[in-house]
């Protein structure tokens, strides 16, 4: 195991549990920018490492006054698997034509940042226009959880981010514990499903997995316990900054 990726991993494991973002957003672009990583190697092995460290943070969450909603989640979930496994036939079909993978994952996460990024700076925008009709609020939560599962399928980015920014505004109610536990709790499934897909087609690395899980365990759990005593106007400018400099050289 290498301490690099331990280290890695705890960086990003706090992060994820003090804000729903980092998983994809950061440690993705980390390995593909900052190690060499293959980008779809990258992709694989961040979707699965996303999907393990995120039932962490949702048990903590969920036991902290039980800041899940699982019907939210179980919509957001019903548009993203379907999305998901779709992406992942027709990523396999590309790949086995004997076209790189490189030259769509690596636009898609610069895409995808940039989605990431504006959601992180609109949230207050967000929340002050949420309208939307109570009729259309299921339809609309599994239309755009679809549409979340094909950018986290292609590019491991957008599960925290894009996921919480639907959350808040379809669901403006919630508390801001709620929308990151039920964002996490969303994210599970779909991670898991892409990750596992991702493995089938030999984008996932075992050895990488097992050391930035090392070090993201206990990331996620400092993470999850301290999110609260971090001003979020201080953290999510900070945050949405780094995301666009490494959106700029994803493309």
């Amino acid at each position: 195991m290498s301490l690099i990726f331990i280290a890695s991993g705890v960086l990003i494991g706090c992060l994820l549990g003090i804000t729903g973002v980092g998983g994809g957003a950061l440690m993705t672009p980390l390995l593909i920018l900052g190690f060499n990583v293959p980008a779809p190697i990258a992709v694989g092995t961040d979707l699965l490492f996303s999907a393990l460290t995120k039932l962490l943070g949702v048990a903590i969450h969920h036991k902290q006054n039980g800041n899940v909603d699982w019907r939210i989640a179980r919509l957001l979930t019903i548009g993203s698997i379907p999305a998901s496994l779709i992406s992942l036939v027709v990523l396999g079909e590309y790949a086995h034509t004997g076209h790189d993978l490189s030259a769509v994952i690596k636009p898609a996460i610069g895409c995808a940042l940039l989605l990431t990024t504006f959601a992180l700076f609109r949230k207050k925008r967000v929340v002050s226009e949420s309208r939307c009709p109570a009729r259309y609020i299921t339809p609309v939560a599994i239309c755009s959880g679809a549409i979340v599962g094909v950018f986290v399928t292609v590019s491991s980015v957008g599960a925290g981010a894009l996921g919480t920014a639907v959350i808040i505004f379809l669901y403006p109610s919630l508390t801001a514990l709620q929308i990151v536990g039920t964002g996490l709790a969303f994210s599970i499934p779909l991670a898991l499903v892409a990750g596992l897909g991702h493995l089938g087609l030999g984008n996932v690395s075992i050895s990488l997995l097992a050391s930035l899980l090392v070090g993201s365990l206990p990331g996620i759990w400092i993470g999850s316990t301290i999110g609260s005593k971090i001003p979020d106007a201080v953290l999510r400018p900070v945050l949405g900054v780094i995301l666009l400099g490494v959106a700029y050289k994803c493309f």
